[in-house]
């Protein structure tokens, strides 16, 4: 041992006072140990005389036996000549003499992945409940204008007999005594250290003496909820919704997890969607076309009147301001787009045949712009 160790203070060294019970001096060391370990400083020699001092140190206080020499003599003379790796500890990186990270094999890993607790395993944490899925098919116009939905729901619920505990109502489940409540322990394995999950309670920290009988134990119970959600305007298919709370339960003190409510916007038979804007198809007669017309349109909330102007083309669109569908983040509303087809008649009466002829006679090419543009197209391909 080093003479600088023995002049230092090894409760001073890990900035504990000399009363400080194994757990707080185990924190210290692991945050220290953390700080100082050559992973961090890249091999500073500053750093690793640091953390042998450190590893020196907690060695001693660790164990009580050693502790109480080094208090009644309050020097570490008590410990020289106690050969490589104090007490049993396993060198990483170096060995006697060394720079290595000398630091108990049980510990290493506490240091390197940051973990903290007792000796006796880490206290089994508190798992919140499942998220649960459910699907909501709505309507086009109930997405355009959101829609309130009724939905009922089975899912796990915590006991109302045992408040989820599992035991029987006027007792209380009990600590794990394999265990003390962590549930898990830790086995020595030559030098290795393994934590598995305690048998005894199944790692739930905890024994049920007795069982409630509601529940045969298990804390919860199967029901069935209604609930009402509240689908906001602009919704579109794969939208999902979240309803925090309504979940499986958790552990005893853990929170619920979230139901998650997946939008399906069914097919309309009028209107098809574009992002935010609605498309819908209308025909008109060709008369209507040619000569001009104001003609009546669905939307999503009545009808529209839409100006058709003479010579209107099949396919031509028309836009509706502001009579689309909400964002469903309400920055703004989308357009209808009216789209007409012109419809020719499949049957005619003698009398319409003959003016249509008569039409015909009466035809100007010039009326025709798009045939006249393809006919000299053709000519000019057929030509080359």
């Amino acid at each position: 041992m080093s003479a600088m160790s023995k002049s230092k203070d090894y409760y001073e060294l890990l900035g504990v006072p000399r009363d400080a019970p194994a757990d707080q001096i185990r924190k210290a060391y692991l945050k220290l140990a953390h700080k100082y370990h050559p992973d961090k400083t890249g091999g500073d020699k500053a750093a690793e005389d640091k953390l042998k001092e450190i590893n020196e140190a907690y060695d001693v206080l660790k164990n009580p036996e050693k502790r109480a020499r080094y208090d009644q003599f309050g020097t570490a003379d008590a410990f020289s000549g106690g050969g490589p790796g104090f007490g049993g500890g396993f060198g990483f990186g170096g060995g006697s003499g060394s720079a290595g990270f000398d630091a108990p094999f049980e510990d290493f890993f506490d240091v390197l992945f940051g973990r903290g607790g007792g000796g006796g395993g880490r206290r089994r944490q508190s798992r919140p409940g499942s998220d649960l899925e459910y699907r909501v098919a709505i309507t086009l116009r109930e997405a355009a204008a959101g829609v309130k939905k009724k939905i009922r729901l089975s899912r796990m619920d915590s006991c109302h007999d045992c408040k989820g505990t599992g035991a029987a109502p006027g007792t209380d489940p009990k600590p794990c005594p394999d265990c003390n409540g962590s549930g898990q322990i830790r086995r020595a394995q030559g030098f290795f250290s393994v934590t598995q999950t305690c048998p005894r309670c199944r790692g739930g920290g905890s024994i049920i003496a007795r069982p409630c009988p509601a529940c045969a134990g298990a804390g919860r119970v199967r029901v069935t909820r209604d609930l009402t959600i509240d689908i906001p305007p602009g919704v579109d298919t794969g939208s999902r919704l979240r309803v925090t709370g309504e979940g499986e339960p958790g552990d005893p003190g853990a929170p619920h997890g979230d139901l998650y409510i997946y939008i399906e916007v069914k097919q309309d038979d009028i209107f098809t969607r574009d992002g935010n804007d609605v498309v819908c198809e209308v025909p008109i007669s060709f008369t209507q076309a040619a000569l001009g017309d104001t003609i009546h349109v669905p939307t999503l909330t009545g009808e529209a009147e839409v100006k058709v102007p003479a010579g209107t083309q099949p396919g031509q669109q028309f836009r509706l301001r502001g009579m689309g569908i909400p964002d469903v983040r309400g920055y703004h509303k989308g357009d209808q787009i009216v789209r007409v087809q012109v419809e020719i008649p499949s049957k005619l009466t003698r009398e319409q045949r003959e003016l249509i002829e008569k039409f015909r006679e009466l035809g100007d090419a010039q009326a025709y712009p798009l045939h006249r543009r393809f006919m000299e197209t053709w000519k000019r391909w057929v030509g080359a």
